[in-house]
């Protein structure tokens, strides 16, 4: 069993890594969810955000994601991030979203950039197209899921002080899996 979770994984950090390589730049990522009237609000009043252009996610029973990304205040990057997450149950495939994280507040932004931060297994966030994942996030929010045509017409709250986007890039997966993200920051 240790074999094929080390495995796992390591297909799991392998995508993370190709789909790294076809990263859009922040910017381009930044304009694409900016698209989202839902989003703007937020980029509008937010204290801060965290920005990964590309998560790698893969898995069969056992998945794991990994991408790399910016912490932003006052429109300057701060410092660099990482995410990784592992998750177990039904699932299997491979994909590649972006991810968007604001922060309410001072506090909400402190505490992502203390080094090390959690979001538990129940959260949750707004996906802003068709197939995007929506198993990040904070407790209390509820994800949607659209056609691109009704992108942005999700409705979003601050819970816990952040609140979580995501845009599907591609491949495919199917899940119904239990698994956190962890986050790493380094300030510049």
């Amino acid at each position: 069993m240790k074999a094929l979770f080390t495995r796992l994984l390591a297909f799991s950090l392998l995508l993370g890594a190709a789909q790294s390589s076809l990263a859009d730049s922040y910017s381009e990522s930044l304009t694409t969810f900016k698209e989202s009237p839902a989003v703007q609000k937020f980029l509008t009043n937010a204290y801060g955000y965290a920005l990964f252009p590309t998560i790698g996610k893969g898995g069969f029973g056992v998945g794991g994601a990994h991408g790399k990304g910016k912490v932003f205040r006052n429109g300057q990057a701060t410092g660099d991030a990482s995410m990784t997450q592992l998750t177990i149950g039904l699932q299997m495939g491979g994909q590649a979203f972006s991810q968007i994280i604001f922060f309410q507040d001072k506090h909400a932004y402190n505490r992502f950039t203390s080094g090390k931060f959690e979001f538990g297994a129940q959260a949750t966030a707004v996906a802003i197209t068709a197939s995007a994942n929506a198993q990040t996030g904070t407790t209390g929010n509820a994800a949607g899921a659209t056609g691109k045509a009704d992108a942005g017409k999700q409705v979003s709250e601050y819970v816990n002080g952040m609140a979580i986007f995501t845009y599907a890039k591609g491949g495919l997966m199917y899940e119904a899996s239990v698994g956190g993200q962890k986050f790493t920051f380094d300030a510049y």
